[in-house]
């Protein structure tokens, strides 16, 4: 785990920090880049989301897939939790913090913005981060690959339909012509440019050493696109935060509260239908943490640089990698509860 991973946080929050400052000293800039814009979607931040994404899919491959047959057991609980279980508990947090429990601290305009977003997050299964916390856990790297390729897969044709079904249960206003373009845009072109990539560098002779050495010099720029966009994000709402600081913990809470449910519930699964630990890892953590990468880009095309969704989205950022990494610490503890 590399130090851009490993105090991922800490970036995110001097991120944070710097964007607010500029947002708050010299508002101009950000309001000249929220202007570029082409259908929606703002240019600056697409550059950015693209610098993310890119190196994630190009990790992605497709010839594993052949490999599911030899242990389903491990992909189908995944695909359970990422399909049928995860967006729906997500959904029903933010529905029941923002028109519930929070209701009184938020507008019913930004408490549907925050819903939004934890929406976005929770329809969007982890594609990259999962290859750092499988390899914390010691977990099957080949088998953590497949289950990224499938879901991938899946996402292309499920993202959509299940954002657009559970923003409409909650009376949120669905552009879909916005939200397919936002799939073709930051999953399936991405996903496209990336089995290119490692196509052309097979077929010219070179080996998967070769792809490993471009993902080693490539990856920094991934996490300097997330942390370019969080400062932009952080930028826009500058003033909005300082006026409403408490706004980023009501946010957190219910983020926080799904991630470890949504693990418990996987783990413990994973126990009774007696999975190896080195499956079950890759398995509850793939089920549990985000490609928040994709839930920002599309929460930005929604509803605007300035949107509560869109800070929702970030929230979902600053909470994960702590959270993700005392998981990792609670799967390396218990692995006697496993039968190897």
């Amino acid at each position: 785990m590399g130090i851009f991973e490993r105090y991922l946080s800490l970036w995110v929050a001097i991120s944070i920090a710097a964007g607010m400052a500029i947002g708050v000293v010299y508002p101009p800039l950000f309001a000249i880049i929220a202007k570029l814009e082409v259908a929606h979607v703002n240019v600056i931040v697409a550059v950015f989301i693209w610098v993310m994404i890119y190196p994630m899919m190009v990790q992605v491959d497709f010839s594993t897939i052949k490999e599911v047959g030899k242990n389903p057991k491990g992909l189908v609980l995944t695909l359970m939790i990422n399909w049928l279980i995860k967006p729906f508990s997500m959904a029903a947090l933010g529905w029941l913090f923002f028109e519930g429990l929070f209701a009184d601290f938020v507008s019913p305009e930004t408490a549907q913005e925050y819903i939004a977003g934890m929406i976005l997050l929770g329809v969007a299964p982890c594609t990259a981060m999962v290859f750092v916390w499988s390899q914390l856990t010691k977990g099957d790297a080949n088998y953590t690959l497949v289950q990224v390729s499938v879901n991938d897969i899946i996402m292309i044709f499920a993202f959509a339909p299940i954002t657009g079904l559970l923003l409409g249960v909650n009376d949120i206003s669905v552009p879909w012509g916005t939200l397919f373009i936002s799939v073709i845009l930051y999953v399936l072109l991405p996903l496209i440019a990336g089995v290119l990539t490692r196509r052309y560098l097979n077929h010219s002779g070179r080996n998967e050493a070769v792809i490993t050495d471009l993902l080693v010099k490539i990856k920094p720029f991934s996490i300097i696109g997330l942390l370019a966009t969080v400062m932009l994000l952080f930028g826009f709402q500058a003033n909005t935060i300082i006026e409403q600081p408490f706004n980023i913990v009501l946010i957190a809470i219910p983020l926080i509260l799904q991630t470890y449910g949504i693990f418990i519930i996987t783990y413990f699964i994973a126990i009774k239908i007696k999975l190896k630990h080195n499956i079950a890892a890759p398995a509850c953590l793939i089920g549990t943490s985000n490609f928040f990468e994709l839930a920002v880009a599309v929460a930005i095309s929604l509803f605007g640089l300035h949107s509560g969704a869109a800070l929702a989205t970030v929230v979902g950022v600053l909470v994960e990698v702590p959270v993700m990494l005392s998981l990792v610490a609670i799967i390396n503890r218990t692995k006697h509860w496993f039968n190897e």
